[in-house]
C-alpha cells in the first residue's frame, strides 16, 4: 500500500495477531490448554511468520489422527497436505530433529536396560522414521548397563548382511555380558517375518558358544515394536 507521500506503507499481515496471541500462550502457560491442531500451527508458523497455518494443522490433525501421528510423519507424508512445503516444514523438522538428539543424550543416562519398552522408546526416534532397515547392537555389561550401541548393517535383513562375526565382534571388544539385537521395519508394522526369527535363532547359537549372553530382539516400527523375548520366540 502507497501512502500520500509515495512511501509504502508496510501492514500487518493476515492472521499476525492470532499467531502473536498463540505465541504469547505458549510463553506465559506452556502447552496447556493448547489443542492439537494449534500445538502443530505453532510449529508450522516458524518458517513462515506470515502465513495463516491455522487450517493446513487442522488438515494434517485429521490426516494423521492426531498430534503424534503429525509428529511422526515424514517431510514427503506432510507435504501431502495442501500450503504445506519445504519452507513451513522448517518447525517440525525441529521438533523431529531435536527430539531424536534429547533422546540419543538421554539414553547416557538411562543406566539399566532391563525392560523392553525403555530400549523399544529409544530406538524408535534413532531408527523408527528411516525408510531403510537398520540392524543395530547394544553391548550391555552385566548389570544391564549400555556400554555400546553399534550399527552392524543397512538394507533389507538377511542372513548375508547379519554375519555373527560382525555381530560379536561389536560385543567383545567392549566385553559384553549380553547383547540386544534391534533393526526397525520402514513398513510401519513391527512383526517378526520368518527370516526376523533365523537370524535371532542363528545368532543366539553362536552367542552360547562365545558365552554372550543374547537378551532380546527389538523390532521397532514409527509408534509400536515387538520383543521377540516378549513373545517367546527366544
Amino acid at each position: 500500500m502507497v501512502n500520500k507521500k509515495g512511501l509504502v506503507k508496510v501492514g500487518k499481515s493476515k492472521g499476525a495477531g492470532h499467531r502473536k496471541r498463540l505465541r504469547t500462550r505458549f510463553l506465559e502457560a506452556g502447552l496447556d490448554g493448547f489443542l492439537d491442531y494449534e500445538v502443530v500451527e505453532l510449529l508450522l508458523t516458524l518458517g513462515t511468520p506470515r502465513k495463516d497455518c491455522k487450517q493446513m494443522a487442522k488438515k494434517a490433525i485429521k490426516k494423521f489422527k492426531g498430534l503424534r501421528g503429525v509428529l511422526d510423519a515424514s517431510p514427503e507424508e506432510l507435504q501431502e497436505i495442501k500450503g504445506v512445503g519445504p519452507r513451513n516444514l522448517f518447525g517440525l523438522k525441529l521438533f523431529q530433529a531435536i527430539s531424536e538428539r534429547y533422546a540419543k543424550e538421554q539414553i547416557a543416562k538411562r543406566i539399566v536396560f532391563n525392560e523392553p519398552r525403555m530400549v523399544a522408546e529409544y530406538l524408535q526416534k534413532f531408527i523408527g522414521r528411516e525408510k531403510k532397515e537398520y540392524f543395530l547392537i547394544l553391548a550391555l555389561d552385566a548389570r544391564n548397563n549400555l556400554l555400546k550401541i553399534s550399527n552392524i548393517s543397512i538394507g533389507t535383513l538377511n542372513s548375508s548382511l547379519v554375519h555373527p562375526r560382525e555381530v560379536f565382534r561389536e560385543a567383545l571388544k567392549f566385553s559384553a555380558a549380553s547383547i540386544i539385537l534391534a533393526h526397525n521395519h520402514p513398513s510401519n508394522n513391527p512383526e517378526a517375518s520368518p527370516e526376523d526369527i533365523a537370524i535371532t535363532r542363528r545368532l543366539q547359537d553362536a552367542a552360547r558358544i562365545i558365552g554372550i549372553e543374547l537378551a532380546d530382539h527389538i523390532i521397532v516400527a514409527k509408534q509400536k515394536y515387538v520383543s521377540l523375548r516378549e513373545q517367546g520366540l527366544i
